[in-house]
């Protein structure tokens, strides 16, 4: 292939799907999530140095139907009626733009947006602030964690984003799904 594939822009999605099939289902939340007609490759969780977060609707207007796209992503599936599902990519970029930040993926049941959100932006932020020499308790909470990151200003910005739903009452596939999608 011969140049390196560094991608040079990245954006957040997240989308929900039901059906009666799992596969289906999980075609649905990509289609909700905009990324249905993307052939996506799953990548570990590294943000590339120089890489710029742009919003959805931008990312989405720069890919063609079929590209073969790299991407972090999240993802949870339930048939049981009432179940909260959660799927969720923390992101966490360093003030050196020259240095790689960090993606996480995060699933879980029973989790609201804010505490599956919370907990993977925290994996994320935990994972850079490791190579960046921050000292840190991992026991503490999130909010301390976070001041100590902010006082370091090795850390510029953290986020996430995060899909839930409560599994369909007549036990239908229910799938969430988060993803970081890479544009070259």
């Amino acid at each position: 292939m011969g140049g390196r594939m560094i991608p040079r822009k990245m954006f957040l999605t997240k989308g929900a799907g039901r059906h009666k099939d799992k596969l289906t289902s999980f075609e649905q939340a990509l289609r909700n999530a905009g990324i249905a007609h993307l052939n996506l490759v799953r990548v570990s969780s590294i943000f590339p140095p120089g890489c710029k977060l742009i919003a959805r609707e931008q990312g989405l207007r720069e890919m063609a139907q079929g590209e073969i796209t790299f991407a972090v992503l999240s993802e949870n599936a339930s048939c049981e009626p009432h179940r909260l599902i959660a799927a969720s990519v923390g992101v966490a970029i360093p003030k050196d733009r020259s240095q790689h930040g960090y993606l996480s993926e995060y699933h879980s049941f029973g989790e609201n947006e804010q505490q599956a959100g919370d907990y993977a932006e925290d994996l994320a932020a935990s994972m850079l602030a490791t190579i960046l020499g921050i000292e840190f308790d991992p026991d503490a909470s999130y909010d301390t964690k976070k001041d100590i990151w902010r006082i370091s200003g090795k850390i510029v910005r953290t986020r996430n984003v995060t899909q839930t739903a409560i599994g369909d009452k007549k036990g239908l596939w229910t799938t969430v799904l988060a993803g970081a999608i890479f544009i070259e």
